[in-house]
């Protein structure tokens, strides 16, 4: 899109208008609240710049049209963690990560559904209901999950409904819901990304995220949203390397590791399959691929839940009807936070909440918490241990495909598919998700490529290559007539043509 608008293949304005109209037709339930006005004001904006400055000073996403997950307050623009809690809460403040996005050119188009305050892997548990996907199991048509808690803006990214979106990840929630997708989602560092102005669920382990259709895509994204930011007291102030130019799907000489605990009960075959092909064509293209071990990996789910359920509790014990959000008037001031809170949270919430409040309550504090952490740091040194003799370590996104939207499964289940991304998230390494092949029936396959702290670059790369190996998944995009190739040309598209590769 930036090749097409540099040329003047098509104005910003064409480009932005396509994608609002695919936003008023979609039928996802991906936006929650939509902006034309703003992204059109961007897009006219981006057209000025175009016709007056040099192209190599020009901003990479100027004009590109993108979405903003409802996690992320945006001044003046509704934000409601898609709970009935904030359901008419309006920020007077920007978070730092769109701030940053917006400041770069890009249009946004709206806001992103989400799960309830990010709790959630399929995107579900919203109080504005389900997001759907753009891809249907082969067998009986039935419509599947986009993933959680960034359904939303993975779903958008897959439906073409914009080039790119912000999302946030706390144990695996830009990579799952992209891996469902068929999308790339990649998770910095924990600190590359400020969390300012993200609304809290797990502080230690919330970070912003991008995801996009591409590797190239989502380098381009990230190099904008990551820096030091003085408002948040974890933001590193390393600096961000030019992470695009970084990427040249040259593996040679990396050792990636292949961690044996992955390789559990029930992973679908078909992962084992492309699993094994991915790395088979690492090797093939220079790297060497080695078995290693991660031997507290079978703890990471249990310690995960009990440090996010109590870092919930502690966060969300703000939301009490006192000082904005949802209030529930009652004839006492413990009635009024009763009422406003049963009300105001749904059932994933509160479950969170409960487990979390039980954990850190006086009696149980060392009993569950304090020794959750404890393994935390357990987890975090075989990380640290496995880097002193590899480069990258290669494993699979989720366990299985995406599963029927109109499917129940038992909570625990849900827990239990985080198990490849939560390790990461306790670590603060970073991580990104790369589409890999379909399932036979119909649906994407993705692998996840983890490397060292504050080696995005690097992992960019090795995804390039993984990326290459692949066949190239490309949706339908009816509801969005942009073409995704390399050298798009919007004119067939918006005459009614159908986008091509």
């Amino acid at each position: 899109m930036h090749d097409g608008l540099k040329k003047r293949s098509f104005s910003a304005v064409e480009l932005v208008e396509a994608h609002i109209s695919a936003v008023e037709n979609e039928k996802l339930n991906a936006f929650i609240t939509k902006t034309p006005e703003i992204a059109m004001k961007a897009a006219k904006a981006a057209d000025e710049h175009f016709s007056r400055q040099k192209d190599d000073l020009i901003s990479p996403l100027i004009g590109i049209p993108v979405g903003i997950k409802d996690l992320f307050c945006t001044k003046g623009i509704k934000t409601t963690a898609c709970s009935k809690m904030l359901e008419n809460f309006v920020p007077t403040y920007e978070s730092t990560v769109s701030d940053l996005l917006l400041k770069s050119g890009a249009a946004m188009l709206g806001k992103l559904n989400m799960d309830e305050f990010a709790m959630g892997s399929a995107n579900t548990n919203s109080y504005f209901g389900p997001v759907e996907n753009v891809w249907i199991r082969k067998s009986d048509g039935e419509k599947v999950v986009p993933g959680g808690s960034s359904g939303g803006s993975a779903a958008s990214v897959a439906g073409f409904l914009c080039a790119g979106a912000l999302g946030s990840d706390t144990g695996g929630s830009v990579r799952q819901p992209a891996a469902y997708c068929g999308v790339v989602g990649i998770k910095p560092t924990y600190g590359r990304c400020s969390r300012f102005g993200m609304i809290a669920f797990a502080s230690s382990l919330d970070q912003a995220g991008v995801i996009t259709r591409s590797v190239s895509d989502s380098a381009l994204m990230l190099e904008v949203i990551c820096g030091y930011d003085k408002k948040d007291s974890i933001s590193s102030e390393k600096p961000v390397p030019k992470f695009s130019s970084f990427i040249n799907g040259d593996v040679k000489g990396k050792c990636i590791g292949i961690p044996k605990e992955y390789r559990m009960d029930g992973i679908s075959e078909e992962i084992v399959h492309n699993w094994e092909r991915v790395a088979s064509y690492l090797k093939e293209n220079g790297a060497e691929v080695v078995d290693i071990t991660l031997p507290h990996t079978k703890y990471a789910i249990p310690v995960y839940y009990l440090i996010c359920s109590a870092e919930t509790s502690s966060n969300l014990a703000r939301y009490d009807g006192v000082r904005y959000g949802l209030r529930v008037d009652a004839d006492t001031l413990e009635e009024m936070y009763s009422l406003t809170r049963a009300e105001g949270f749904g059932k994933e919430v509160k479950r969170r909440i409960l487990i979390g409040a039980y954990a850190l309550s006086s009696g149980h504090y060392n009993e569950y918490y304090e020794k959750a952490q404890c393994i935390r740091a357990l987890i975090r040194n075989d990380f640290i241990k496995a880097f002193e003799k590899i480069d990258y370590i290669l494993v699979p996104s989720a366990p299985t495909e995406a599963f029927g939207l109109n499917e129940k499964p038992d909570p625990l289940i849900m827990c239990i598919n985080d198990v490849f991304t939560v390790p990461a998230s306790l670590a603060g390494l970073p991580a990104i998700s790369v589409p890999v092949g379909l399932s036979n029936e119909g649906l994407p396959l993705a692998l996840q490529v983890i490397g060292n702290y504050y080696d995005e670059a690097g992992i960019l790369n090795v995804a390039t290559s993984s990326e290459t190996s692949l066949f190239v998944i490309c949706s339908t995009a009816k509801a969005c007539k942009i073409n995704c190739g390399k050298n798009p040309d919007i004119t067939s598209s918006l005459e009614g043509g159908e986008p091509s590769l």
